[in-house]
């Protein structure tokens, strides 16, 4: 800033952040124009999934989207991991948009957000399965996938760059 700028800088606003622009939108008329998901996984929350405020424990959320990775994963023709090549999840974001409450059956939209060389981010909803406007969370998880024996990373494999067009 120069000397002879009499403004000074705003401070940052306290309040509600905006969604990221490459989160899926949560509206009727947004859900039409957006992109159609890699892979939607129904899951029922369960009972013992509650916590002391009768509704379902925030860590539970992670499980529900590990679930739907994992269920993509067993969907993906051809080899994705091997004694080479696993993935591991290097990073988490998740928007808690509102509480899931019991019984609840759900869908769980996985999106292909960015393809890199040894990575790939999958961005995630949590919608209510009988009302896609209903989002309990969003967000995405960077996986990466890595020799074990050496702890780098290798070559994303072909079955995924395949399996995500």
């Amino acid at each position: 800033m120069s000397n002879t700028d009499k403004t000074s800088p705003r401070p940052a606003r306290r309040g509600k952040k905006a969604e990221p622009a490459a989160t899926a939108p949560a509206t009727a008329e947004a859900t039409q124009a957006a992109p159609q998901p890699l892979f939607t996984a129904d899951i029922a929350a369960r009972w013992r999934d509650l916590d002391a405020f009768n509704h379902v424990n925030n860590s539970n959320y992670l499980t529900y989207l590990e679930e739907a990775r994992l269920q993509w994963l067993s969907h993906v023709p051809g080899p994705w991991f091997s004694e080479h090549a696993m993935p591991v999840m290097a990073a988490t974001q998740l928007n808690y948009r509102r509480p899931i409450e019991w019984p609840a059956q759900l869908h769980i939209e996985l999106f292909c957000e960015r393809i890199g060389n040894s990575s790939m981010t999958i961005a995630h909803r949590i919608v209510d399965a009988h009302d896609n406007t209903r989002l309990y969370c969003d967000g995405n998880v960077v996986m990466v996938w890595m020799d074990p024996a050496s702890g780098k990373p290798v070559p994303l494999p072909e079955a995924i760059r395949a399996a995500v067009g």
